[in-house]
């Protein structure tokens, strides 16, 4: 992890459930002897999650909708501050705005980028679910209301118009896109988590039961072409608003998709970079662009 994340040493789980007493339920002693949780039951990572939130970044009442998807925050948190270490490479201003496509319900990025940066946010997303969630988990802080705007975006050609206004700067836009192109292959992702978390001989009966154990809606999950197709389109889409955005990232999470946004954005001649991210075992990675 980022040498600033704060989850880089073991989960305290004594101090969690400290700040946040219904984690406590759920964290047991493995046969390793050191204290854990289920990460494959989607509550325990909720309260894991909420536990997080409170401990470390001071946000008291974060929540998300049944079936949403439930972020790990030592991962959203490293998108973060490698953000912030591309911006800080050209004497970045004092004032940094950033924007996060399809937020989610969750609200993650624009409230750490908040919390940890102070950074002004805004957070788009198509669902009005997701919408009433994210404002609902701003409302409470004063500081959250005042940094984080959330908008809707109704048209789901569009990534950037419609949220962007005329002549409104950002210093970068980030997303972390659908990964999947069908219900089915993200029905194969989950099941596949799973099995990594070895819990490949739970009775799962049907694939809505894989996906609801995970949680995540359909456009939080899969979308038409999925990761590499979306990202293609954010790419050409970004040619519209080339003055008013700083850096364009995304997150990529199949590697093998990199060599199509590097071919679509080589077609642009823009400045490109990846940034490697490692979370434990897990290596993921987001693009940046810019004009």
């Amino acid at each position: 992890m980022h040498s600033k994340n704060l989850n880089n040493d073991d989960y305290q789980f004594d101090e969690l459930i400290k700040s946040h007493p219904k984690l406590e339920p759920f964290v047991f002693v493995n046969d390793h002897q050191t204290q854990t949780i289920d990460f494959s039951s989607s509550d325990a990572v909720l309260h894991l999650n909420k536990a997080l939130l409170k401990h470390h970044y001071h946000v008291s009442d974060w929540d998300i909708p049944t079936h949403y998807l439930c972020p790990p925050i030592p991962g959203r948190a490293d998108y973060i501050h490698y953000l912030a270490d591309l911006l800080a490479e050209n004497e970045s201003p004092k004032n940094i705005k950033g924007l996060d496509i399809g937020m989610g319900a969750n609200c993650i990025y624009p409230i750490l980028g908040t919390q940890i940066y102070h950074w002004d946010m805004v957070g788009a997303d198509i669902d009005p679910n997701a919408i009433a969630s994210a404002k609902k988990n701003i409302k409470s802080s004063e500081k959250l209301k005042k940094q984080i705007e959330i908008r809707q975006q109704y048209d789901n050609a569009n990534i950037f118009e419609g949220i962007i206004s005329d002549k409104e700067y950002f210093d970068f836009t980030m997303c972390n896109p659908p990964f999947h192109s069908s219900k089915e292959e993200a029905s194969k992702g989950t099941l596949k988590k799973l099995r990594n978390l070895d819990k490949d001989d739970q009775p799962y009966q049907t694939k809505k039961d894989i996906i609801l154990n995970f949680g995540g809606q359909a456009n939080e999950l899969w979308c038409n072409g999925g990761e590499a197709l979306f990202i293609k389109r954010m790419i050409k889409q970004s040619i519209d608003y080339k003055t008013q955005v700083g850096w364009f990232t995304t997150l990529v999470s199949k590697k093998e998709n990199l060599s199509k946004i590097y071919k679509q954005l080589d077609k642009l001649k823009v400045t490109r970079k990846t940034i490697n991210m490692t979370q434990g075992s897990k290596k993921s990675r987001f693009v940046a662009w810019k004009f």
